[in-house]
């Protein structure tokens, strides 16, 4: 499988300029550099208006016009991107200075929508910012103003001090979340509904705060990341390059496809400014090559796909092929039949012994080919039960056994639970996981099937567990929120729906924990599939939860594994994607805290669901109770 390289590529790097007497002159530049775009003042920075009290026979434009210096007019809305007039203060105690800030930025936001620009740099000064971000989501719902880039620096500028020297301690405490960049930036996007018309600009900062945080940023929407010149060192040779953990940084962010904008002065007069950009863009082509499972889901980041349901509708045949295109659950599934060949059947029998498998949930085929491999690589005699309920997908098994297979499968359209089989099976092989492990009703049907399996029988796989997380994900809860739900189910229904989704830009806030357990073969006397679990999660940094997301682990064969958890995810195996479960209303959590949740399996003869809901650090009401919005049906 071909490996994509990320210097099929390129970075896009804007260059910042304080103020622009010739902006197709300083344009021009940029391009000449290597630059794919400038930002500049929509206004002159020192160029105050005063709406409330006019200055007296003030005549002329309060800016540039669209035309001046300009030989095309398009490359305002591709090649520009505007900035606000950095003494705006829309939260300002002051009423004149107030409404005069926000007339001026209303002004200013339509005349970026006059221009057509693609973005506009917004800065984010403070943890007072509410007003400011009322008026911005005004403009961004009532206008057409196309993105709200917000600059917020990645510290404190009074980090850049020894506060004791100015301020005692407990003061310094006590105003600890209204001097953390972060909190003003989950205010400001908080009162904006999170939408996706609000990114972030991300100015990074000399000295980089803790793993922690960093990880927080970057489960954010940072459509820019705002560098300094004054943050490049130069090397040996005499050119600019960044410090190693600020290198790390910028490679998390070309994930997201993170834009570059450089601030700041030239510090290499002699070689120009270019040589900042062919470092960035060398930095961006050297990151190691997409792996297998980023490869296949390229373009699939944060897309939210409703769970399969296999025992309700038939898969289609592309389905099947994407699945069996993995190069690692099927030879893991190989591996774990040639094991417990091995064990079945001793050396001295293997010519005497038949072992009877039987796949259930055959599909087209995979696995009764793996276990088939595995019988010749042991020596082991083996016949082989396909059968599967899918009776168009029984079409391509009866052709692989008649020009494959050679006679040595048999092939039965049925479902696993109705089929009365002629034999018992000594192994049991199927693969009914889904990304939370049981949610594809794995337990249900080899529950059903394990009456043909011998007592002494073998099932792979043999033990499966869920497993949860919480995540900050706000772009994904932007997505559910807009998703076209079923009406007929209500409002919340794309709440208290799960999602199958290949998580990207989100931040894990804790290390997954186990959540159901399911073994196999069930010989309980009572079998009963139903589960509830209570699951605590410390947190070290602040953040906004937006759900949870779902992983599994499964045995299927003594130490032989197949995983999505994060820790122990099988490598290259890109067959499943994680759970994402959404809660309504995002939840903000300090440092420290204990997140506590509560998920059930509910089950009755006619359909399984699950229920989930939050009691600290604040209670969240209970989502999809009795499977209003979303359930698995038998």
């Amino acid at each position: 499988m071909k490996r994509i390289k990320m210097a099929d590529h390129r970075v896009s790097c804007g260059r910042d300029f304080f103020c622009v007497p010739d902006l197709a002159g300083a344009l021009r530049n940029a391009t000449n550099g290597g630059f794919d775009f400038i930002s500049v003042p929509i206004c002159h920075p020192r160029y105050r208006r005063e709406f409330l009290d006019p200055v007296p026979n003030r005549t002329g434009a309060f800016t540039r016009s669209d035309w001046t210096n300009f030989e095309f007019v398009s490359d305002w809305n591709s090649l520009i991107v505007g900035k606000t007039s950095p003494w705006l203060n829309l939260d300002s105690p002051n009423e004149t200075v107030r409404k005069n800030s926000e007339q001026a930025l209303h002004q200013e936001l339509c005349y970026s929508v006059h221009l057509s620009l693609p973005a506009v740099l917004v800065p984010l000064k403070s943890y007072n910012c509410a007003n400011l971000a009322h008026h911005i989501n005004t403009s961004i719902t009532d206008t057409h103003v196309q993105q709200v880039w917000v600059h917020v620096s990645m510290k404190s500028p009074e980090d850049e001090y020894d506060k004791h020297l100015f301020e005692d301690e407990d003061e310094v405490t006590a105003n600890k979340l209204e001097k953390d960049p972060w909190e003003w930036w989950n205010l400001f996007r908080t009162i904006c509904a999170n939408s996706r018309k609000v990114g972030l600009a991300l100015e990074i900062s000399a000295e980089l705060p803790s793993e922690e945080e960093l990880e927080r940023w970057c489960g954010e929407p940072v459509k820019a990341a705002m560098l300094s010149t004054s943050l490049f060192l130069t090397n040996k040779s005499g050119y600019p390059v960044l410090p190693k953990a600020h290198q790390a940084l910028l490679k998390k962010l070309f994930r997201l496809n993170t834009q570059l904008i450089l601030t700041g002065v030239n510090k290499y007069k002699d070689k120009g400014l270019g040589f900042y950009y062919q470092y960035l863009a060398h930095l961006y082509q050297t990151q190691p090559d997409l792996d297998n499972v980023s490869q296949f889901a390229k373009g699939y980041e944060d897309y939210l796909q409703c769970p399969l349901q296999p025992l309700m509708d038939n898969l289609e045949s592309q389905t099947y092929e994407i699945f069996e295109r993995d190069p690692i659950k099927y030879r893991q599934y190989q591996k774990a039949v040639y094991e417990a060949l091995l064990d079945r059947v001793p050396e001295d029998k293997k010519d005497s012994v038949v072992t009877v498998i039987m796949v259930v949930g055959a599909g087209r085929g995979p696995l009764v080919r793996a276990s088939l491999t595995a019988g010749e690589e042991t020596g082991r005699k083996v016949r082989v039960y396909a059968v599967e309920k899918n009776p168009n997908a029984v079409v391509t098994l009866e052709t692989l056994k008649e020009e494959e297979w050679n006679g040595d499968v048999a092939v039965v359209s049925s479902d696993m639970r109705e089929w009365d089989a002629p034999e018992q099976a000594d192994i049991l092989v199927s693969e009914l996981l889904g990304s939370f492990g049981d949610n594809e009703l794995s337990p249900e049907c080899l529950d059903g099937a394990q009456r043909f399996l011998k007592d002494d029988g073998i099932s792979i796989p043999c033990e499966y567990t869920s497993f949860l997380a919480p995540v900050s994900a706000p772009k994904l809860h932007y997505e559910v929120s807009q998703s076209n739900a079923d009406t007929s189910k209500g409002p919340l229904a794309p709440f208290e729906t799960p999602y199958v989704v290949r998580l990207h830009n989100v931040t894990v806030l804790a290390a997954p924990q186990p959540c159901f357990i399911f073994t196999h073969p069930n010989r309980a006397d009572r079998i009963d599939n139903s589960r509830v679990k209570s699951l605590e999660f410390e947190v070290k940094t602040c953040f906004t939860l937006h759900g949870f997301s779902g992983y599994f682990e499964t045995i299927l064969y003594k130490d032989v594994t197949l995983s999505i958890r994060p820790e122990t995810h099988s490598e290259g195996m890109f067959s499943w994607f994680p759970f994402f479960f959404p809660i309504k209303e995002p939840q903000y959590v300090t440092a420290g805290s204990t997140v506590a949740c509560h998920f059930w399996r509910k089950c009755t003869t006619k359909k399984v669901w699950y229920e989930w809901c939050m009691s600290r650090p604040a209670p969240v009401p209970l989502h999809n109770p009795g499977g209003r919005s979303y359930v698995i049906g038998l």
